[in-house]
């Protein structure tokens, strides 16, 4: 069953929104990422749980909405893509300097997707920060690379996509998908 579950990850303004999108019009079915959602949420309620207020409990809640968006998928057939997935969690705790907990890496190694991640390298022509992205091109950078030590170790094969347009680059990963 996850072989068929898709991800993509780097790090922020990479294109991956854009890319999830063309997929989605392509009729693929998609998972949105859970950062953003979460951001808006907690800001509409004026909650803590945010990236500049309480890194810990922002993880905790995006690894709850990737165990439900990973549940979720298993109700769909086909392929299905991921905006991140929960090694992602990891990564983002590893990025922030905080203590990986042992349910987070539990999770990440049993909650799995198709052995072949799609990573987007950070691209400056594109990348831009606003309300919800924060991060400098630096971190942007650093997050890419992050995220590909974390799913590296938890033995998932990596494949960059390179630098183009969107419909190359959808064209491009789902080669390396049929192809399998």
């Amino acid at each position: 069953m996850s072989d068929r579950f898709h991800i993509v990850t780097g790090g922020p303004g990479a294109g991956k929104t854009t890319l999830l999108d063309a997929l989605a019009r392509r009729g693929f079915p998609v998972m949105p990422e859970a950062g953003r959602a979460i951001i808006r949420q907690q800001i509409a309620i004026g909650g803590q749980a945010l990236p500049w207020a309480d890194r810990a409990l922002f993880a905790e809640l995006m690894l709850g909405w990737e165990l439900r968006s990973h549940a979720e998928a298993a109700l769909t057939a086909g392929p299905i893509w991921f905006d991140r997935g929960v090694p992602d969690v990891a990564g983002y705790l590893r990025l922030s300097g905080l203590a990986i907990p042992g349910h987070v890496i539990r999770a990440a190694e049993t909650v799995r997707y198709a052995p072949r991640v799609f990573v987007l390298p950070f691209w400056a022509d594109i990348f831009h920060a606003d309300a919800e992205r924060k991060q400098s091109p630096a971190e942007a950078r650093a997050t890419c690379e992050t995220m590909r030590q974390t799913y590296a170790g938890f033995g998932y094969d990596l494949c960059e996509v390179p630098t183009d347009t969107v419909e190359r680059r959808v064209d491009f990963i789902l080669a390396r998908i049929l192809a399998t």
